[in-house]
């Protein structure tokens, strides 16, 4: 019957053997077949088959395959591909038999891997230099069908090719701001060359927006949403073992300015025009400012007024403006891609601005006589309008009115002769400038002067000498001039020179940085012999020089360590825990000496802060703990010798713990506690001891004895049967220390000792190999009831006892004897 039909149809009666031809079939049907054994009796049962048939020409090989090609070739492998054949024989490829033969040879030898159905494989493993040609066959489930045609002859080594680069942008390529752009290309080599995209030399790499794709033949580079920081010089490099080419593209990505910089800088106003500067944008958004735009406004309105839009210049004039009005300015800058966000001014007022001068700086006096002086002073700012005169006062110092010292005009002159002043009185000079709007305020009184003839140089200091030195200095000290020339004596010039040169050089640059009869002369050399002298210096002038008498060899003047203590370093030093300890003593010595802090033999601890300064040293231990006591030493040394003082520390703090902490004599209501004293007494003697006790299954210690000055105790009143802790710790006038604790519980419990012998042992009954033994209870039980009793037997004349069994009662039979 056909697949998709239930009716049967029969197709023989007369088979008498086991097969049969059906003829009248449709090819390409399907259909299910029975049969069934006939006799005379009747037919038997059918037998089906268990799956349709379809009607269809025998299977045969597959044909060959097609397209055989060569894809690469190295000097060591060959990669082929090929296509399906155009029939495959009525089945399924089951796979592909590829064959290669060396050229020269007769024989043709597999090269494909077992069940290999991919149309493309790579023959590694060759010798280079050899030729071979290959063929290829295909499998299916009949067998392998016929080999493809070979292909020609193929000889092992490297293809090379130079890379090759063809791109589809030019040199330069201008982006706004927003848009997206790529930069492609075709390129080709053998070896397959390396792509690499270069931005101003450095390597570009992706992300959100960069994209680089890369095919065997084409090469993209390509960014999403440009901004300015792309703008830069591309570079994409093709390169294999051959050779490179470079590709190069100036990306310029452009936008509008940034606004223009400010602030807004009104260089002048005036009631009806102002003139204003301002700095150019820092980013012309890729693209020259072509103009900038100014507007002005009033501030009572909300009207912007334009003035120009056609300047490339950062200053502009804003005419046209009402006095007293307030304006504020805006300005635009502009390129060929937009107009930057404004710059806006603060407000301004339109109005004159030229004013009287201002006050002239304090006018200094010079030349100074009995009767006249010279006053002179810089010229102040015009107020905007040129100065046309000056107008000098003076007035006596105690006096209140100041007088004009002339009714004639001073001027362009800035100094000017005052005379008739009167002699020995103290004079202040001030002045004012005066411009067509009207005089200005007066300078600062000047300083006060003497009318009175000038003084004279001083006379030469007296008695220069060296009063001490070191390696690169000496001090001198010398007496004032007998005559000071009618002038105070403002200071003292140092100069010295090395013997044997002749040039003096000076010590001090000024007269008042030594206004002292002494002075220590610092940079020498050691070991060089110098000579000094000294002028004495007043408002005249310098005087003679007075020469220290002999010259100096400058080297250190030797002075043993000499050490002063303070209080605090005493020969013992008490200092309580926590508190702070303080070191120090005075030092003197020349040179000054190297000092050293030591406890015992070491370093002292690093939490000591050590100050040395010129004239001593200062130890200083903050918080202190027991541990810093001990001998500290200080030692001062110096060529000339050395001095060492000691002070023994003592930080006064708690206790230490106590020691070999035992329980003894253990009763059910009492037990004895011993002790040793601590290791550490904390600098002070111990006062008394804190015995304390706790239940193991309380939470709270109770104290027993909080006075004993004894290392004992007997702790009484015990629960019998329950487990006790117990601790101790000692005290001092500093206060506790910690606690030592018994290691594990104590039970209050009365001791055990052995039980007595049993009495009246004997035996009532004798076997030949057994005894019926029996007793009575010992008189004591040691303190705890009797568990049992141990049977031992002995063999006459033996030296061991052997034992037999432990019994509850008071009889045993011994057996096995």
């Amino acid at each position: 019957r056909e697949s998709d039909h239930r009716a049967w149809t029969p197709v023989s009666y007369t088979v008498t053997r086991q097969n049969a031809t059906i003829q009248g079939l449709i090819q390409g049907k399907a259909y299910f077949f029975r049969i069934a054994a006939e006799n005379i009796i009747g037919m038997g049962p059918f037998t089906e088959t268990t799956k349709e048939i379809l009607i269809r020409d025998p299977i045969t090989v597959p044909d060959r395959p097609e397209d055989l090609e060569v894809k690469a070739v190295t000097k060591n492998s060959v990669t082929l591909t090929w296509n399906p054949p155009k029939y495959n024989g009525g089945s399924d490829i089951t796979m592909y038999v590829l064959e290669s033969r060396l050229i020269g040879k007769d024989k043709f030898h597999k090269v494909t891997k077992e069940k290999m159905l991919d149309r493309k494989f790579t023959v590694e493993g060759l010798k280079e230099g050899d030729t071979y040609e290959y063929r290829v066959s295909a499998c299916n489930i009949v067998g392998q069908g016929k080999p493809s045609f070979c292909t020609k002859p193929i000889t092992c080594k490297d293809e090379i090719a130079p890379p090759t680069l063809d791109l589809d942008f030019r040199d330069k390529l201008i982006v706004r701001v927003g848009e997206a752009f790529s930069l492609t290309g075709r390129y080709s080599g053998k070896p397959a060359p390396k792509v690499t995209w270069l931005k101003d030399d450095i390597i570009v790499k992706e992300d959100d927006r960069t994209k680089i794709q890369t095919t065997p033949a084409t090469l993209c580079l390509g960014i999403l949403k440009s901004v300015r920081e792309d703008t830069g010089k591309y570079c994409v490099t093709v390169e294999n073992s051959t050779g490179s080419r470079k590709g190069f593209c100036q990306v310029n990505v452009v936008d509008r300015p940034s606004p223009p910089v400010g602030p807004v800088i009104f260089d002048e106003v005036f009631k009806d025009h102002m003139v204003v500067s301002w700095k150019p944008p820092l980013d012309d958004g890729g693209s020259e400012i072509t103009n900038y735009i100014i507007e002005k406004k009033d501030t009572h309105k909300d009207l912007w007024m334009p003035v120009t839009s056609a300047t490339v210049k950062t200053t502009c004039k804003i005419p046209k403006l009402l006095e007293g009005r307030e304006y504020q300015i805006r300005i635009y800058a502009e390129n060929l891609y937009g107009i930057s966000d404004p710059l806006i001014s603060d407000e301004m007022k339109a109005k004159d601005r030229f004013r009287v001068p201002d006050a002239p700086e304090q006018p200094i006096i010079k030349d100074v006589t009995k009767d006249s002086a010279v006053v002179v002073w810089n010229k102040p700012y015009d107020g905007g309008k040129p100065i046309t005169n000056y107008i000098v006062e003076k007035k006596e110092t105690m006096a209140t009115r100041w007088v004009r010292v002339t009714k004639d005009p001073i001027f362009p002159g800035t100094k000017f002769k005052v005379p008739d002043l009167l002699e020995g009185c103290q004079y202040e000079f001030r002045v004012s400038a005066e411009n067509e709007i009207g005089v200005g305020d007066p300078s600062p009184p000047s300083k006060p002067i003497f009318a009175r003839d000038p003084i004279a140089k001083p006379s030469p200091p007296v008695n220069p000498e060296a009063v001490d030195k070191t390696k690169n200095s000496v001090d001198l000290s010398w007496q004032p001039p007998r005559h000071d020339g009618n002038g105070k004596i403002i200071g003292y010039l140092i100069e010295y020179q090395k013997v044997g040169d002749e040039e003096w050089k000076q010590a001090n640059l000024t007269a008042d940085s030594c206004p002292e009869t002494n002075y220590k002369v610092t940079g020498l050399t050691e070991g060089l012999t110098y000579k000094f002298r000294v002028k004495a210096v007043n408002a005249a002038g310098e005087s003679d020089p007075a020469h220290v008498p002999d010259p100096v060899e400058v080297k250190d003047r030797l002075e043993p360590p000499e050490l002063i203590l303070d209080a605090n370093m005493a020969r013992e030093q008490h200092v309580k825990a926590g508190d702070t300890l303080r070191l120090s003593a005075v030092i003197k010595g020349v040179p000054f000496p190297k000092v050293t802090w030591k406890k015992g033999d070491h370093e002292v601890s690093p939490k000591a802060d050590i100050e040395v300064t010129g004239v001593g040293s200062k130890l200083e231990i903050r918080n202190t703990v027991h541990e810093d006591g001990g001998m500290y030493s200080l030692t001062v040394e110096n060529p000339a010798g050395s001095k060492t003082v000691s002070v023994k520390v003592v930080v006064l703090d708690k206790p230490g713990p106590p020691r070999n902490l035992n329980i003894s004599d253990v009763r059910s209501d009492s037990c004895y506690i011993t002790w040793m004293e601590p290791e550490d007494d904390g600098g002070s003697v111990i006062t008394n001891y804190v015995v304390e006790r706790k239940d193991v299954a309380s939470a709270q210690w109770v104290a027993i004895s909080s006075s004993s000055k004894k290392r004992s105790h007997m702790a009484k009143y015990l629960m019998e049967g329950t487990q006790y802790l117990f601790r101790v710790a000692a005290e001092n006038q500093y206060g506790r220390g910690p606690y030592v604790e018994t290691l594990k519980p104590i039970k209050a419990i009365d001791p055990l000792h052995p039980p007595g012998p049993p009495k009246n042992l004997h035996h009532v009954d004798v076997d030949k190999t057994e005894v019926s033994l029996v007793w009575n209870r010992p008189d004591r039980d040691g303190g705890a009831e009797i568990t049992g009793y141990l049977v031992e037997y002995q063999e006459d004349g033996a030296d061991e006892w052997t034992k037999f069994q432990t019994v509850p009662m008071l009889d045993c039979v011994v057996t096995g004897l």
